[in-house]
């Protein structure tokens, strides 16, 4: 069995983090979320994995190469341009050489792997397995509609859902699958939908069964999704203390701290991680936030919130909450009279201030 992670999207509803990185490269626990994926998909026992890239392809090529460090083979399949899941798949036929394969949303999380829907998949006979879970807002999901774990129907962000079931972002398919995306046509937004090549299945008579997942997932295309995974993942970390924390500093309930960073008078409140060669002084870093590397918090306090690689929180005077902060960004208080905001924003900033 092979699988095929989607990192083809350009991460719109993350910008303007996604202006200058990959969406599926965005930290979660100081860890890409693309990273999840594959260690997933590694765990269920596939080694064999091809990753649809996009306009981003040269980011993802570097940060994950050739796969040796996962312990897996890794296969970049070229996607001109992003005209949709079932576009993705169907480029993939001379990658997949006739094997099923499992499809996996690279910018998604699944708290207990896929291992066991894997197996359950292979012992079926199915044609396809989809993976669905119960959500309060399924107009906003494709939503099926089951009987008996056999799947009926499809609709796609639909006015009235049939069901609560939404589809998960894991897939999983036999070479019938090319015959669905081969004969769909594209939707009112230019795209090959997924949820039409599997209508299509459904249509013509093949089996396409449903597991639904009873732990927490997340699609983490929003700002909200991002910070609801990290504190997720935090919550089963362990403490870990490998960098130094002075006398004057406390650490309360589950932190990790990477080798070469520093917490100087300083509390930090798990849930919370710290990446290699940071500094913490004279700070509160509150739970569920995720500092990355060489980051630096002086005088200031920080809570639910992901801060990227080399930026910096100096003298805000205030707390910084439910946050996502680039690379190498500065923020910081300014003293001088008269008292007033000063901002450099890329496009499709949010900013929030008191």
């Amino acid at each position: 069995m092979k699988a095929l992670i989607l990192s083809g999207g350009k991460g719109t509803r993350l910008r303007p983090i996604t202006h200058t990185s990959a969406k599926q490269l965005v930290p979660v626990a100081n860890k890409p979320i693309l990273f999840y994926a594959i260690e997933s998909i590694r765990d269920a026992g596939i080694r064999d994995i091809g990753i649809v890239v996009g306009d981003t392809h040269e980011e993802i090529r570097q940060a994950v190469g050739d796969g040796n460090r996962f312990g897996v083979r890794i296969t970049y399949i070229q996607q001109e341009a992003p005209m949709g899941l079932a576009h993705a798949v169907m480029i993939s036929e001379e990658f997949m050489d006739g094997e099923p394969f499992v499809m996996f949303l690279g910018d998604n999380l699944i708290k207990d792997g896929i291992r066991p829907l894997v197996k359950e998949y292979e012992r079926s006979g199915a044609n396809s397995q989809i993976l669905l879970a119960h959500v309060p807002n399924a107009r906003e999901f494709g939503v099926a509609e089951v009987e008996g774990g056999r799947v009926i129907r499809l609709v796609e962000k639909p006015d009235n859902p049939p069901s609560d079931l939404a589809l998960v972002g894991v897939y999983m398919f036999d070479r019938n699958v090319f015959e669905a995306v081969n004969s769909i046509k594209p939707s009112a937004r230019g795209e090959l939908e997924i949820t039409d090549a599997i209508q299509y299945l459904i249509d013509k008579g093949y089996s396409v069964e449903s597991h639904t997942i009873t732990g927490w997932w997340k699609d983490t295309g929003k700002l909200e999704d991002m910070l609801e995974a990290n504190r997720l993942i935090l919550d089963g970390r362990e403490t870990q203390i490998a960098g130094e924390v002075d006398a004057t500093s406390t650490i309360e309930g589950r932190v990790a701290t990477a080798k070469g960073s520093k917490i100087t008078n300083s509390c930090v409140r798990g849930p919370a991680i710290i990446g290699e060669g940071c500094v913490v002084e004279d700070s509160f870093i509150g739970p569920y936030t995720s500092i990355n590397d060489r980051s630096i918090i002086r005088g200031s306090e920080v809570e639910h919130s992901i801060i990227l690689e080399d930026s910096q929180v100096v003298g805000i005077g205030s707390r910084l909450a439910d946050s996502l902060v680039g690379r190498n960004v500065h923020i910081s208080r300014n003293c001088k009279t008269p008292r007033a905001y000063r901002m450099m924003l890329g496009d499709n900033s949010e900013v929030s201030v008191i």
